[in-house]
């Protein structure tokens, strides 16, 4: 597989696909940010998409979901500055009427449409911007234009987030590219978080169905800035197929190839968002070792990178370990609390569940890194997660103390 470096292209890499980002004026106050996005493909795709479990499901997913039902898309319409969350059946048929409008412009059915919507909850959107800025976007679509797009999925987010990369499937080079949102509210199950995969792979929607499903359990589920689960967090890919390989209908090597270029994928979006998280100035990598069942190591991973009491204490670089033991133990994950071992990097500072002397100045040096490590080892298995987290700062709580003025 060949790794590419970031791209300007994001979801316009693979064969064909368009995009556009324009400004519609859907964000109070925000004069020059784009809002309104949008992603074609020239011909059908087999698609698939994962949703919140939040029951306060946004009125976009329950459209995308029925739109789906065929597991065929045409495009995506995204707007930010407003979730279109909570509105009733306003929301639902403002959701509706995004796609009408762009399955108009780019003449093709509604049905062909997925519609995702990001921002303040409870809101109802601005119909007549939004339309505006649908018809500028399709107006506008180019090959050059995913990066535009990404800029317009954009809310608290500092930066915006792509990736591609390429690999060989039946002798034929096949594409994957991607573009992300999400700093707050990240706690996703399936924060505000979307992201949009395109390929121009050809594999049945089976089986690209059950790709994402499993990419999504190892990468957006296992990443949490504040323990929040979004009304609207959405994973949706496309797959048009123009790569012109044989097509994947069974978990052959192929299969196996495509899955973890997906992977790769989503992980590199995950990571970024975590990364981007509200305030944050450190990652964390949280990783369970030596559990009995892997779902107990899940368990566990998510209860620390959870932790508010972890999240803090790594903003301090403070090596509060009992901070990991304690979310630990309440994790649901099944283990014997003498046989737990704790590393922040690769220093040991628990064996057994109790304290080892370590450096205060060597673990100092570990928390402040970029990227910290923490290794938990539960000594009773061979099932292992991974998660990823960030701190948590001032500036966290600034950002959502005025969220909404």
């Amino acid at each position: 597989m060949k790794r590419l470096a970031r791209r300007p292209e994001g979801v316009t890499f693979p064969r064909d696909f368009l995009a556009a980002g324009v400004e519609a004026g859907i964000k109070p106050g925000s004069k020059g940010k784009k809002d309104v996005a949008l992603i074609f493909s020239p011909v059908p795709c087999r698609a698939a998409a994962v949703y919140t479990t939040n029951r306060f499901r946004a009125a976009p997913l329950v459209v995308t979901a029925e739109h789906l039902a065929d597991g065929l898309l045409r495009a995506v319409v995204i707007n930010s500055g407003n979730a279109n969350a909570c509105t009733g059946e306003a929301g639902i048929v403002a959701a509706r009427r995004m796609a009408a409008v762009a399955a108009r412009e780019l003449k093709v059915e509604s049905k062909e449409v997925a519609v995702a919507s990001t921002g303040v909850i409870g809101v109802p959107l601005p119909m007549e911007r939004v339309e505006r800025g649908i018809i500028e976007a399709a107006r506008s679509l180019s090959a050059e234009g995913g990066g535009d797009a990404a800029l317009a999925i954009m809310t608290t987010d500092t930066y915006p987030k792509e990736t591609a990369l390429s690999l060989e499937i039946g002798g034929r080079e096949v594409r994957l590219g991607a573009m992300a949102k999400g700093a707050g509210m990240i706690c996703p199950n399936m924060a505000t978080m979307l992201c949009f995969l395109t390929t121009d792979a050809a594999i049945s929607s089976e089986l690209l169905q059950e790709a994402l499903r499993e990419c999504v359990a190892d990468t957006f589920n296992m990443i949490s800035v504040d323990g929040d689960t979004s009304t609207n967090d959405m994973v949706l890919v496309m797959a048009s197929g123009l790569a012109g390989n044989p097509e994947i209908k069974e978990k052959n090597e192929d299969y196996r190839l495509f899955w973890e270029a997906l992977y790769q994928v989503c992980l590199a979006m995950a990571k970024a968002i975590v990364r981007d998280g509200e305030g944050a100035t450190r990652l964390m990598e949280v990783r369970v070792r030596g559990a009995r069942e892997r779902e107990s190591a899940r368990k566990a991973v998510r209860a620390i990178i959870n932790s508010n009491l972890v999240k803090t204490a790594l903003f301090g670089a403070d090596a509060n370990w009992g901070r990991i033991v304690c979310a630990l133990g309440y994790s649901g994950a099944e283990f014997n609390p003498a046989r737990v071992d704790v590393y922040l990097g690769d220093i040991p500072v628990a064996r057994g569940g109790q304290g080892l002397p370590f450096s205060e100045e060597e673990a100092r040096t570990v928390l402040t890194g970029d990227e910290v490590k923490i290794t938990v080892d539960l000594n009773e298995g061979k099932e292992e997660a991974v998660g990823w987290g960030c701190d948590l700062t001032y500036d966290y709580v600034r950002i959502n103390a005025d969220y909404r003025t």
